[in-house]
């Protein structure tokens, strides 16, 4: 089964909704921990509009398990992966003018400054990840740049409106997975996974990381962070 790892960007969003000291991500990732997360995620924006360079650097402290940094790809974000050293980064698209990551990474057209990135990542000692589209041709080019890891999208089967579609987009997920995992790629998952739609991608066997924020979150504003985790992780071992 694949551990789950919890993104804590939404508690952040709440927080700087009002520009106010709570909720503190750090507080929500440290109950998430004790809860069975085996994971935190926090995706710091060009903008700041939610998570803070504050947030990752403690973080980095009192993260147990692993602290998994989302970035775009630029020279700024590459200096504070470089000054904090998470354990992880996952190099994402990113716009400013939208309110999630939309898709995947633009392999393809950024291949020589992934390369780049991927490198000096790489020698000051940080596991790099490329979020991507779950196609063949993608993965295949993320080995070629050198990354460790390729983290598939799911928005495509979390926002399919009928079983056959998402069916097909499952096995477009399932066929990237294989792959990944036959040229010697990690493979983690994640986008709009929720508690309804994530156990038939639990279930894929190469992937071996599931990201999960947004619904975790909202969960937890009902019933707390420490029950809409264990929850979540209930359902990704099957149970």
């Amino acid at each position: 089964m694949p551990r789950l790892c919890v993104n804590v960007d939404h508690v952040a969003t709440v927080r700087q909704a009002r520009r106010a000291t709570e909720p503190d991500p750090v507080r929500a990732a440290i109950l998430a921990e004790m809860a069975g997360a085996e994971g935190i995620v926090i995706h710091v924006r060009e903008d700041r509009r939610h998570a803070q360079d504050r947030d990752l650097k403690i973080l980095r402290h009192v993260v147990e398990t692993q602290l998994n940094l989302e970035m775009a790809p630029i020279d700024e974000m590459v200096d504070l992966a470089q000054r904090v050293k998470p354990d992880l980064v996952t190099l994402v698209p990113e716009k400013r003018e939208e309110v999630t990551t939309e898709g995947g990474l633009d392999v393809e057209g950024q291949r020589e400054r992934l390369g780049e990135i991927i490198d000096i990542l790489r020698r000051a000692g940080i596991i790099v990840s490329l979020f991507i589209t779950p196609e063949m041709s993608v993965v295949k080019l993320s080995s070629k740049l050198n990354a460790h890891m390729v983290e598939l999208h799911t928005g495509h089967y979390a926002n399919a409106t009928t079983a056959k579609e998402q069916r097909g987009e499952l096995d477009r997920i399932a066929n990237a997975a294989a792959l990944g995992r036959k040229i010697g790629l990690g493979v983690a998952a994640g986008h709009g996974l929720d508690y309804r739609n994530v156990g038939p991608v639990a279930r894929i066997p190469e992937v071996r990381e599931l990201n999960i924020g947004h619904s975790i979150i909202a969960r937890a504003v009902l019933v707390g962070i420490h029950q809409a985790v264990a929850e979540m992780a209930r359902l990704i071992q099957g149970r």
